[in-house]
């Protein structure tokens, strides 16, 4: 499996094993999950993203003009919260300075993982139909991504961010097709296809089901990234 990881990685990167060992792995599926739990806080608990902060401010700008269907406090609460995340795993790493880049990845994934699970817990066990179990599963699902976006933007592996496309789209627009073009493609594939899993298993199963499924990534991201 490592090899296989290796191999992608130069597949997607001049030089990539021995620049981005096997990274690119784990945030290829990493970039599963975005798609996945968006779907969940965009069709389920009140178009708002966890991971997309871009899209809460402008939902927030919407609000405030008096667009029906949207609320000033959910895209503050994501907001706050992804900044909570990122913040709070800054400060983690700076007090185990010798983590290295796939070690800190690893455990931002699983303290991903670990939000997941009680943000799946809850969608089981509470009413979620609620405001109050909403705005508990927006700020849970949002930390976590802000914990690992922390680690990603620190990685800084060209064209997977697992969040952002505005500049991916811009790039397989502008730039002539070579390695960089078959990365954004598939950090756009990605997302897409999380959103389509993730919105076919919330409108026709349920929340928890969608959870499950990027809990499952998480793990298996977790995984590739400590084969280093």
């Amino acid at each position: 499996m490592k090899a296989a990881l290796l191999r992608l990685s130069d597949r997607l990167y001049d030089g990539g094993a021995a620049k981005h060992g096997v990274l690119p792995g784990p945030l290829i599926v990493a970039t599963l999950v975005t798609g996945t739990v968006d779907a969940v806080s965009y069709l389920a608990l009140g178009h708002i993203f966890v991971a997309n902060m871009t899209g809460n401010v402008v939902f927030l700008g919407f609000a405030l003009a008096g667009a029906k269907g949207l609320t000033v406090w959910a895209p503050c609460l994501a907001i706050a919260c992804f900044a909570a995340g990122a913040f709070t795993e800054t400060r983690l790493a700076r007090a185990t300075p010798g983590d290295d880049d796939h070690h800190r990845l690893a455990n931002a994934v699983a303290a991903h993982a670990a939000f997941v699970t009680v943000a799946l817990l809850l969608a089981a066990l509470e009413d979620d139909t609620k405001t109050a179990t909403h705005a508990q599963l927006t700020a849970i699902l949002a930390f976590g991504f802000g914990v690992q976006n922390a680690v990603v933007r620190r990685l800084a592996v060209p064209d997977l961010t697992t969040t952002v496309l505005t500049m991916t789209v811009t790039g397989i627009a502008a730039d002539p097709f070579g390695k960089p073009t078959m990365r954004r493609l598939l950090s756009l594939g990605c997302i897409f296809l999380g959103a389509l899993s993730g919105g076919l298993l919330v409108l026709h199963q349920s929340i928890s089901a969608a959870l499950g499924l990027a809990l499952g990534l998480l793990v298996v991201a977790c995984g590739l990234a400590l084969m280093e």
